[in-house]
């Protein structure tokens, strides 16, 4: 029987001091491959790499197409690709962005439970919003483990705190006692193999690259009236998804409060640009109504100074909108566990 020998980590905001600390904690002789997947800039590739490098005795490099997994080693996620396992060797694929990212943490997730079931552990560290969760979800159903960092020591607390709130995690730990922990238990071993819902191989091939369209998005998801925040199209919400998400026709996938930031934005543009329209529209209609009082057409003056009137009233309705969706959400009034931004 084989050990727990695939450890996938994932993180954002604030997550590559803990990362820098648990790959310290790791031994030479570890007999399980790492792989990481950080949400960062494709410039900082290069800055990640030599942080890890000199964060443990591991070998660190980035990953690349058809690698093969060697134990001992670490490998990261490369820009603007998804980083992705198959059993024995890594794939990179160049499929659509899920949660804004490419690479994302969910497809390296999913992809590890598809190929190495009770085989994989999984880490979510420090992070905004909440990549990983999902994949987190699909590695627990698939017999793996799920760790993350404790939420109260995390720069960015969101990405933990989501991943305790859609999966059973098995342990929440700081930084500095999950590389201990881990070393721990990629030497147990690892539990029979259960069967891998199709859904999750279908989203891995999506992140492969793999023909998306309505009849393969029927397999895993129902339409409903959002449209997707990055290309548009008709958002469906996957079935029995933990966290809430959706894919749309194109394949990119949100989660619901990743979906909901991202409308959060489009709303303040909107409400910023009908303040402007109306407020030129009050002041021409007023000039509008001075020219008529100067022309003696008093009825024409005083029908346009009535709608100058009405039109700053609309916008006072707005600047107030405007402003109130600017108040931050006091912790009284969040009522999601602390997982929005």
């Amino acid at each position: 029987m084989s050990n727990r020998d695939i450890v996938v980590i994932g993180g954002s905001a604030g997550a590559t001091a803990p990362l820098r600390t648990l790959l310290g904690g790791l031994p030479a002789d570890l007999p399980a491959a790492v792989f990481v997947v950080l949400h960062i800039p494709a410039r900082s590739i290069g800055v990640l790499a030599s942080v890890a490098a000199a964060a443990g005795p591991l070998p660190v490099q980035p990953a690349e197409d058809g690698l093969v997994i060697a134990p001992g080693h670490v490998y990261l996620g490369v820009p603007d690709h998804h980083l992705l396992l198959a059993e024995g060797h890594i794939r990179l694929g160049r499929g659509p962005r899920e949660n804004m990212a490419r690479p994302a943490i969910d497809p390296l997730f999913r992809s590890a439970a598809a190929a190495y079931g009770p085989r994989v552990i999984g880490v979510v560290l420090s992070g905004f919003l909440n990549d990983g969760a999902a994949g987190l979800d699909a590695i627990k159903r698939c017999g793996g483990l799920a760790l993350v960092q404790d939420p109260a020591e995390a720069i960015a607390d969101e990405m933990p705190r989501s991943a305790l709130s859609a999966v059973t995690v098995d342990l929440a730990l700081p930084s500095t006692r999950l590389g201990d922990v881990l070393s721990d238990l990629v030497r147990e071993p690892a539990g029979a193999r259960v069967p891998v819902p199709p859904e999750i191989r279908l989203e891995v091939d999506i992140a492969a690259g793999e023909r998306v369209d309505s009849e393969v998005l029927r397999r895993l998801a129902e339409p409903v009236a959002l449209t997707c925040p990055q290309c548009m199209g008709v958002l469906s919400r996957v079935r029995g998804a933990k966290p809430l998400r959706f894919r749309c026709q194109v394949g990119h996938a949100v989660t619901a409060d990743i979906a909901a930031k991202e409308q959060e934005g489009a709303v303040d543009e909107a409400l910023r640009v009908a303040l402007r329209i109306i407020e030129e529209r009050a002041e021409l209609v007023s000039r509008m109504a001075e020219e008529g009082r100067e022309a003696g057409r008093k009825a024409v003056a005083e029908l346009y100074r009535e709608r100058a009137i009405e039109y700053r009233r609309y916008a006072d309705t707005i600047r107030r909108a405007v402003l109130l969706a600017m108040r931050p959400v006091g912790p009284s009034e969040d009522q999601g566990g602390g997982n929005e931004p």
